[in-house]
């Protein structure tokens, strides 16, 4: 990539490559249609290189041009690259304050034919706060894929990307699946969590190959996909509080599946 203080400036909020970038921010729609994602921030794009994904190209932030780290980052690029002035870029970003740099990247493909010890399903989740997490816990609790209901938000929103820190890169997300086709072909333990559930989470043997199922954060998890789970399974909350919020209750099983494969004897 030629250096910083080469790069051809963009100033105008009417340029193309600005009106581009705004339909990526703003429309899921767009995104899909182009296959493509966007990336705000230096660990972000750090996140995406070490996993091996090229941007298309990246747009830096003049105010920017003292910072070492995007200097760094710059010199492992082989992309296109533009300076686009701080006002301009205000307006492609969804982000209080513009950032160091953006990336527009192709949205990563799934590698259907691995078959992971380790799945969460998602069913129709509205929040891009609740899905980044979720994704960010899967990762960290070493699940190898996620599926998602065709009514969940854009998994590759620049919220999500956000809320998520990289774990996109971590794992197969497969998005618009069947789930209760992949659930019902999975031949490990089925866990389908719901407030009336007639089994303790620390009564299930998650040492073995597990899927999790989680769902919206209003209706919680389909009567069809409960359906096929042995039992549904209840998060045991001897408190005052009626129910936890769905990444927190995903972090919770999550882990708990960590604790009991890291166990003495397990």
């Amino acid at each position: 990539m030629p250096d910083f203080d080469r790069l051809k400036l963009i100033t105008s909020a009417h340029n193309d490559t600005i009106k581009q970038l705004s339909r990526l921010t703003d429309s899921a729609r767009e995104r899909r249609r182009a296959g493509l994602m966007l990336l705000e921030g230096l660990h972000l794009i750090e996140a995406a290189l070490e996993a091996g994904h090229k941007p298309a190209a990246v747009y830096v932030n003049p105010a920017a041009g003292q910072h070492l780290e995007l200097r760094a980052l710059l010199s492992r690029l082989d992309c296109p690259g533009y300076l686009i002035a701080e006002g301009a870029l205000s307006r492609v970003t969804s982000l209080a304050s513009a950032p160091e740099i953006l990336a527009v990247l192709p949205r990563p493909v799934p590698n259907w034919t691995r078959q992971p010890d380790c799945v969460v399903l998602l069913e129709d989740l509205q929040d891009p706060g609740n899905l980044g997490t979720i994704l960010r816990c899967a990762a960290a609790a070493g699940a190898g894929a996620v599926y998602l209901s065709k009514g969940c938000v854009d998994v590759f929103s620049p919220k999500v990307l956000r809320a998520g820190m990289g774990a996109h890169f971590a794992l197969d997300i497969h998005e618009e699946a069947d789930l209760a086709a992949v659930l019902d072909a999975f031949a490990g333990t089925r866990v389908v969590t719901a407030l009336d559930g007639a089994v303790s989470l620390y009564a299930v043997d998650l040492s073995g190959p597990t899927a999790f199922v989680f769902g919206n954060e209003g209706a919680g998890v389909s009567p069809a996909l409960q359906a096929l789970a042995p039992a549904r399974v209840k998060i045991p909350m001897p408190g005052a509080a009626e129910s936890l919020n769905v990444a927190m209750a995903a972090t919770v099983c999550l882990f708990e599946r960590v604790r009991q494969r890291e166990a003495p004897g397990a």
